[in-house]
């Protein structure tokens, strides 16, 4: 999942955006209004994280330009404007959440899940193929009945190929699902970790296999290699 944070406090951003990677999210992290819509114009976000005291102008101007052209993508407002009335606003402006400053990182994490789990989100509950299955609200994978444990990066992969079971996903769309634009993968990295998750699956008696389509991409299918 690839968030879009527009934050103008550099210091909330930083610390925030660390933390919303190590709970499995891809984060590009920008803090004016015109970067925020240089973003969306530029990549596909699962959903959009949004400050409204932006330098350059209120979020809420830019909040239903950013739904037109993000059409679906979910966008929840993160402020220190406490009042009922801007609450009001922001909902009623467009916005699928709103988060009063200061706040808990594990309830921003919460809200963003749940906006993805509404129908038409980004985000299920459970995915499963063969005999794997991904638990989305703690990020858990079992083969068979037995738990098994990989990296951030590797479960992030896994789950962008189960949402993708039988289709083809290009090395674009893992680059663009997996990395923010402050941490561009290095040549091979798509290639290395494809093959570091075959190989965990494997190891773990996994019945679904990750297909190298040569120039083309990978596909996730269930059966044997």
């Amino acid at each position: 999942m690839r968030l879009l944070y527009v934050e103008d406090n550099e210091k909330l951003a930083l610390n925030t955006s660390a933390s919303l990677h190590d709970a499995g999210f891809a984060v590009d992290t920008v803090h004016t209004a015109e970067d925020a819509m240089h973003s969306v114009k530029s990549f596909d976000y699962d959903a959009i994280i949004l400050d409204l005291g932006l330098p350059d102008q209120d979020g809420l101007k830019i909040l239903p330009d950013l739904k037109k052209i993000t059409l679906s993508t979910p966008v929840i407002i993160c402020t220190a404007r406490d009042a009922l009335d801007d609450r009001i606003k922001g909902l009623n402006t467009g916005s699928d959440d709103y988060v009063v400053k200061p706040f808990a990182v594990a309830e921003l994490v919460a809200r963003i899940k749940a906006v993805l789990r509404r129908p038409g989100g980004a985000l299920g509950v459970t995915l499963a193929s063969g005999n794997v299955m991904f638990e989305t609200t703690d990020r858990s994978v079992t083969i068979g009945d037995q738990a098994a444990r990989f990296s951030k990066r590797e479960t992030a992969l896994l789950e962008l190929f189960l949402r993708r079971a039988d289709r083809v996903v290009s090395k674009e769309a893992i680059e663009n699902a997996l990395y923010g634009f402050d941490e561009p993968p290095t040549p091979n990295a798509i290639e290395v970790l494809t093959h570091r998750l075959r190989k965990k699956l494997a190891d773990r008696g996994a019945t679904i296999a990750i297909h190298n389509l040569r120039g083309i991409g990978y596909v996730l299918q269930a059966g044997p290699e």
